[in-house]
């Protein structure tokens, strides 16, 4: 393996990481647990069950398109709308009662949990859009193609 092929690797396993295995583990060990909290998105146990079980699925089945480079574009795309919209169903800061910039404050820990999740998030749209605006449209006019992340060729 090359050292560049490695560090394309590590750069993706550290965007995924968080999601396979852990927070997919998690759901699986604490499938009670992770169905309460999703109670806090929805009133029906049926949905919020179902809401843990699709997550579980995103999180293993993007992540390894992330890393294995296939339809990595789309599996990036799908995990960055995964980090909005876990942050604002469950990192809904601005509820807090105590929500404040100085001093103690839990609305102010969960902000940055917030914010955490849309950087992660603008990580993945670097793996799905790539990093010029030409290559915006690639991936709207190629959805399931692949960024080919461990080719070797004579690119800069």
């Amino acid at each position: 393996m090359t050292f560049e092929i490695l560090v394309a690797f590590l750069t993706r396993l550290s965007l995924v990481l968080l999601f396979l295995p852990f927070s997919a583990l998690d759901k699986v060990l604490n499938f009670e647990a992770a169905t309460r909290q999703a109670g806090e998105a929805t009133s029906r146990r049926s949905l919020a069950r179902a809401l843990i079980l699709v997550g579980l699925g995103v999180e293993v089945v993007m992540s390894l398109g992330v890393l294995t480079g296939i339809a990595d574009r789309l599996a990036a795309f799908v995990l960055a709308g995964y980090c909005a919209v876990t942050a604002i169903l469950f990192k809904q800061f601005w509820r807090a009662p105590d929500f404040r910039l100085r001093g103690p404050s839990k609305g102010r820990e969960t902000m940055w949990d917030f914010l955490k999740n849309f950087a992660v998030a603008g990580g993945f749209l670097l793996i799905a859009f790539g990093t010029t605006a030409g290559d915006v449209g690639t991936f709207f006019a190629y959805p399931l193609s692949s960024t080919h992340p461990y080719s070797t060729g004579a690119e800069p």
